[in-house]
Formats: C-alpha cells, sequence, structure tokens
C-alpha cells in the first residue's frame, strides 16, 4: 500500500496491465514475437522493449547509449526518437531475455511501489529531459501499459480485459483531451453541444459544450439539442482516441446524429496521443 490513496489506484491499473502483458507473452515462440500491432510500425517485441524501457525509466535507470538506425521512418519527431531508443536497442533480443527481462523489471518496480513514500506532487523525470509529479507519470504509466495490453491482445487475438482498472484510468485520460478536439481541432460552433455516447463493457455519456467564446467543457449530463451525437462502443471509442485505427475504418461500428460535416471532422481529429 502506498502512503497516498491517490497514487494506490494507479499502483493497481499498472500492475494488473503489466501481468497481463506478462501473461501473454510468456508463452509466445520466437517468431510470434515480430507479429505487427496495431501501434504504428511496432511488433510485439518492440511494445514490450517500451514498456521495460519506460519502467526502467521510473525506476531511475540511465537511458542506453545507442545510435538509431537511419531507415526508421515512422521517427518524425524528438519525442518519437526518444521513445524509439528503448525500442531500437532491444530489437534482437531473443524471446527469454525479453521476458526475463520484463519479468526482473516488474519485481523492481512493484518492491518501489511498495516502498513508494514520496507525496503525488513530488517532480519526477519525464521524457526529453522534462519533468511531471509523480501523479502524473503514475496515471501516464497506467494508461500506456493498459493501451499496449491491448495491442498485444489485438496482435495475438487475446481479446480481454476491456473494463479493467487501467481501461477505466484509459477513460479518463481520453476524455480530458476531448473538449480541445471538439472546440478546438474541428471548429464545433460557439453555443453548441456534442454528445458522445459510448456502450459496451465500459458505458459511458458525456457532453462537450462550447461556450460563447469557443472554449470546451465537459460533464456527464445530457443535452437537450445537441448539434452532434456520436454514439459508438468502448473498444472503438478508444482505439480511436490512441490513433490505432482510422474513422474510415470503423464507419460501420459509429452511429453519427446531427451535423454530418462536423462529426465527420471531430472523427479526424478524435486521435490525442502523440
Amino acid at each position: 500500500m502506498t502512503v497516498h490513496p491517490s497514487l494506490q489506484n494507479y499502483a493497481d491499473a499498472w500492475t494488473h496491465a503489466v501481468e497481463s502483458i506478462a501473461e501473454l507473452v510468456q508463452p509466445l515462440v520466437e517468431g510470434e514475437w515480430n507479429r505487427a500491432t496495431p501501434c504504428p510500425s511496432w511488433s510485439v517485441r518492440d511494445i514490450v522493449s517500451h514498456v521495460i524501457g519506460m519502467e526502467t525509466e521510473m525506476l531511475g535507470d540511465p537511458r542506453p547509449i545507442h545510435t538509431l538506425p537511419r531507415d526508421l521512418y515512422h521517427v518524425k519527431s524528438d519525442f518519437a526518437r526518444y521513445m524509439e531508443m528503448q525500442v531500437d536497442v532491444r530489437r534482437h533480443h531473443t524471446a527469454p531475455e525479453m521476458t526475463s527481462e520484463l519479468e526482473y523489471t516488474m519485481i523492481r518496480r512493484a518492491r518501489q511501489l511498495r516502498n513508494e513514500t514520496r507525496s503525488p506532487e513530488t517532480r519526477v523525470r519525464a521524457p526529453l529531459g522534462a519533468e511531471q509529479t509523480l501523479e502524473v507519470a503514475m496515471r501516464m504509466r497506467a494508461f500506456d501499459t493498459w493501451v499496449h495490453e491491448q495491442d498485444l491482445r489485438w496482435a495475438l487475438n487475446r481479446p480481454g480485459n476491456l473494463d479493467s482498472p487501467g481501461a477505466q484510468i484509459t477513460r479518463d485520460v481520453l476524455l480530458e483531451a476531448l473538449p480541445k478536439v471538439v472546440a478546438k481541432d474541428a471548429g464545433a460552433p460557439p453555443n453548441s453541444a456534442v454528445v458522445v455516447d459510448v456502450h459496451g463493457p465500459l458505458e459511458f455519456l458525456r457532453t462537450v459544450r462550447v461556450n460563447a467564446d469557443g472554449r470546451g467543457s465537459i460533464d456527464g449530463s445530457p443535452s437537450l439539442g445537441p448539434i452532434v451525437t456520436l454514439a459508438l462502443d468502448w473498444e472503438t471509442y478508444y482505439r480511436l482516441a490512441c490513433g490505432r485505427v482510422r474513422p474510415g475504418a470503423v464507419a460501420d461500428r459509429i452511429k453519427v446524429d446531427g451535423d454530418q460535416e462536423l462529426a465527420a471532422a471531430i472523427l479526424r481529429e478524435f486521435a490525442v496521443t502523440p
């Protein structure tokens, strides 16, 4: 049990997701580690490498000294380059090396979490030499690990855990970004409302309201006259918001009522992860 209850939820969600990842990859034979995943340009091995790398950074380990190849065409930003380092350095690791490093990293992180006494507001390292609070860091690790667990489930055809603790944290993280998507990115008009109605393992209804100044806010109460209503299942919602699929590929899973042009703009801007 960590000292601060606000951190415990994130620790529990991360533990559930990372243990699920370990369980998924433990029985894989060598060739299965090279399977493509919905995470653009990353294989099963790459995703596990990323998870290991991010957790070692939470432990305070030094980053690997490694030069990225020049032909990684999916690496188009400093952030992507930063993330790719921990991945590329493990690209030739064998299945036993991957599973043993993952297990060792999980043991170390579990011990760190068990002994965690720092305040949620403590500043800790973040990607690209930045800093973030411990609470934000743990929240983002729970979110990131659950999304990558789902990437692996897609690649290995092992669906599950769509309503787990990590799924609920992912829902909250993605919903925080929705007002900007609707009001700023998609350009919903002032004094309008957009309703998103999600069904499936996680069910929720949220209304994004755009005020007279064009700023968006979000709440759980329905709108009497929304300009757009989007109804879709939770799996499609998170896949769109995490950039795992384009709207056109899942059009049959999205029901649109209202302004079709604005709805198309919202869906076009729906992906919020880097």
